[in-house]
């Protein structure tokens, strides 16, 4: 579900403590409901009244009002704000228990959301998002997505802690559907999750729910979850199917979640709660435990390279200008900022096609199962592991194009250090002229197809 020597210092800035005070609150106080001032209103019934029931939403250019700022590929981070309650699991020696914590992980994940229906950008092709994590015992945590098809939309993403051991990937396939007083977002794809020194437990398979933006037309506008997902391991013969539930239109709650946990013995336990709240595990055999309060939840906090040294192509800069119009409520340059983005991807995706070239992603890879996986693999020690995912993740850097629509460096206000990272050396960055006969493969096919 959310990443040093010359290598070290790639990996950005942590953001700090009064910023991320301010970031958990604004989760925690946020409301489920929202209520459209009167110009949005009217914009949205406009473009609702060109809509038809059934209509794919991707391929409608929504206002920028309705957006979260952030892309996708950053928002699914919000599922690794708590690999805490894994580390470690591994040592378990009961494969029921390992999968009841791997499952509290996975719950644990849904309460970060931004304030009432709000959805994030739409990443382009080619766009990438990277961050790493510190925790507590010193251990650290890495992080990359990528954008790896725009029709149908494909976020690959992966998560590794080498000191810990363990890799999370997988990739999500939104697909938004208007229903007439609501809007639903399909989300398919698969995650994965594996201990590494846990082989006998093979891939902990994770599906997601489907997301429902209600209220469009006329109501509260709010978003739910609803429908099931599944938690399994096969290897062990364990799964559980998560029902989030919608709040009905003469009873029930907003929030809700139900489930029961299966082994080869049968049933062992039931989860029931809120998963905005608080989630239980009601055991057959023994009495009922919190697995999840989100009011004492402490989220992990990602470190991000400031603005002025990404790649024109990451997540944060590529969308800056849009996600600073939408902060001062400045709707008309969040369109224009917005609109240079999507034409420019439609302008590099008309040349690829008049040259027949097919595009190919830096970071993942596609297998025979329809899979995206890691173009890495983690190596069985655990420091060469830190170098290896350190190496593969923020040695990357691409050149931007020359009519590149995101270039905004002069804009940027200059990055806040906190006295906790002046230590930090500056990023050990390549020029953007480097010979060809200096790049990979890769970096250099993918440059060549961004013109």
């Amino acid at each position: 579900m959310g990443v040093f020597s010359a290598v070290a210092s790639r990996a950005g800035l942590k953001e700090s403590p009064t910023d991320a005070t301010a970031h958990q609150e604004a989760h925690e106080q946020s409301s489920d409901e929202e209520v459209l001032d009167e110009e949005p209103k009217h914009m949205l019934l406009a473009l609702i009244s060109q809509l038809r029931v059934g209509m794919d939403l991707h391929k409608v250019t929504l206002p920028t009002f309705v957006l979260e700022p952030r892309s996708m590929l950053e928002r699914i981070t919000d599922f690794l704000s708590h690999p805490d309650l894994i580390f470690g699991v591994s040592q378990q020696e009961d494969p029921t228990e390992r999968f009841i914590q791997v499952l509290r992980y996975y719950l644990a994940g849904w309460h970060i959301k931004p304030k009432g229906v709000k959805k994030p950008y739409n990443p382009i092709l080619g766009e990438f998002f990277r961050c790493r994590y510190e925790y507590p015992d010193g251990s650290e945590g890495f992080y990359i997505a990528e954008q790896v098809s725009h029709h149908p939309p494909i976020s690959a993403f992966y998560y590794v802690s080498p000191t810990n051991q363990i890799e999370i990937w997988g990739d999500l396939r939104p697909k938004s559907k208007f229903l007439g007083n609501s809007a639903a977002t399909i989300m398919e794809g698969t995650s994965h999750l594996r201990f590494v020194d846990r082989g006998e437990d093979g891939h902990y398979q994770i599906t997601m729910p489907n997301m429902y933006a209600r209220g469009i037309l006329f109501g509260k506008m709010i978003l739910e979850l609803g429908d099931e997902s599944r938690v399994q391991t096969a290897a062990n013969d364990i799964y559980c199917d998560v029902e989030f539930k919608t709040k009905g239109f003469f009873g029930g709650d907003y929030n809700a979640i139900g489930g029961k946990v299966r082994d080869q013995t049968g049933i062992v336990g039931e989860i029931c709660g809120k998963w905005n709240e608080v989630m239980e595990l009601k055991r057959t055999k023994g009495k009922t435990e919190t697995i999840f309060d989100a009011s004492k939840a402490t989220v992990t906090q990602k470190i991000v390279q400031p603005e002025q040294d990404q790649d024109w192509n990451e997540s944060r800069r590529l969308w800056s200008k849009v996600t600073r119009a939408i902060k001062r409520k400045d709707l008309d340059a969040a369109t224009l900022a917005k609109t240079a983005i999507e034409d420019f991807q439609r302008d590099r995706a008309r040349q690829r096609e008049e040259k027949e070239e097919k595009w190919e992603p830096v970071f993942f890879e596609l297998k025979d199962d329809d899979e995206w996986v890691p173009k890495f693999t983690l190596p069985a020690d655990k420091q060469e592991g830190v170098k290896a995912v350190q190496k593969f993740i923020f040695d990357y850097h691409s050149s931007p194009p020359k009519d590149n629509p995101t270039d905004q460096v002069a804009s940027l206000p200059p990055p806040l250090v906190s006295p906790s990272q002046t230590h930090c050396p500056k990023p050990d960055r390549r020029s953007s002229t480097t010979s060809d006969s200096k790049r990979s493969p890769t970096t250099s096919r993918n440059e060549d197809l961004l013109g």
